[in-house]
């Protein structure tokens, strides 16, 4: 701010002429008036010099890139609403059996659908199932390409839903925090889709699979990863994740298949993520996490061709 000499003519606001002032911006030394003034860390600047201060100063990144969250659990909370929501329709729509169920869930080649939501394994066919009397469920061969990601947001028993939204709630927001919303949320995606894949290669054509278990194993997987590469201790998630796996393949009814694919797909997503070089990371990163996606598409694309 400068002071007024004798006999000295008051300067007018660069911005407003026909206003006299005797302020001046601290960083460019023009005279500005009350309306022009913003509030600096020493003295005020003009609006021109605010925005030129906004637009060098370098935004702050996480070490991979990523923007720090705001609230580490918002993208967590969006996810699991979403999850409930699609349970709660489809506990509306008569649960099992419900044509809602089979509409989300998925079936690598449609199956012939019985009204506990399993399946006729006999009546292959849409003919014999019709003969039969029963309704045909299209699968990703029929068309149903939107299985493979619904069926990542798909649950029926509450006890499902309740256990997969835990492990969510425990294992995203570290995560978020780590990577930023954008690539945690890639990463989620990506281990559920990598899950559908490895369900259309290795499942039952005839079987239904649903559930965010593929895309909850990815991100230990994906945890795991950074961890390595950070040099931190992760026996806690080696313990959690073994303990998933002794469950997968000593009890019935669960897709080994969605949770080897998931893993599998959430440790490449991280590892496209956290080691990419600093020079050109986001276009790496986006790059990797795209090929792992267009991998998925051309193995889902495949499999669905020989079960037509």
């Amino acid at each position: 701010m400068s002071a007024a000499h004798p006999g000295e003519t008051a300067p007018t606001c660069y911005r407003h002429p026909d206003r006299e002032t005797w302020i001046r911006c601290q960083r460019c030394d023009r005279p500005i008036c009350p309306d022009c003034m913003r509030e600096a860390a020493v003295g005020f600047q003009c609006p021109e010099c605010v925005k030129e201060g906004a637009r060098s100063t370098r935004s702050v990144r996480l070490r991979f890139g990523g923007a720090p969250a705001v609230n580490a659990y918002a993208t967590t909370l969006a996810l699991i609403a979403a999850n409930v929501v699609v349970w709660l329709l489809i506990s509306a729509n008569g649960g099992f059996g419900g044509r809602l169920l089979e509409k989300l869930s998925l079936i690598p080649g449609g199956n012939c659908a019985a009204p506990n939501g399993g399946y006729y394994p006999s009546l292959d066919t849409p003919a014999l199932c019709s003969m039969a009397g029963h309704t045909w469920a299209d699968g990703v061969a029929n068309g149903s390409v939107w299985q493979v990601v619904t069926a990542v947001f798909t649950h029926v028993e509450i006890w499902h839903i309740g256990f997969n939204m835990l492990a969510l709630f425990f294992l995203g927001p570290p995560l978020e925090m780590l990577l930023g919303r954008t690539r945690y949320l890639a990463v989620y995606l990506v281990s559920g889709i990598a899950g559908s894949a490895a369900v259309m290669l290795f499942a039952d054509p005839v079987s239904l699979t649903y559930g965010a278990s593929g895309a909850i194993f990815g991100l230990m997987g994906a945890l795991l990863v950074i961890g390595h590469r950070s040099g931190a201790q992760m026996q806690q998630i080696w313990f959690w994740l073994g303990l998933n796996l002794v469950v997968t393949f000593t009890q019935s009814g669960i897709s080994w298949q969605g949770h080897l694919g998931g893993l599998v797909g959430g440790a490449l997503a991280a590892a496209a993520i956290v080691y990419a070089p600093r020079e050109r990371r986001t276009p790496v990163q986006a790059g990797g996490l795209v090929a792992i996606l267009l991998v998925s598409a051309v193995l889902i694309a495949v499999r669905a061709t020989t079960l037509a």
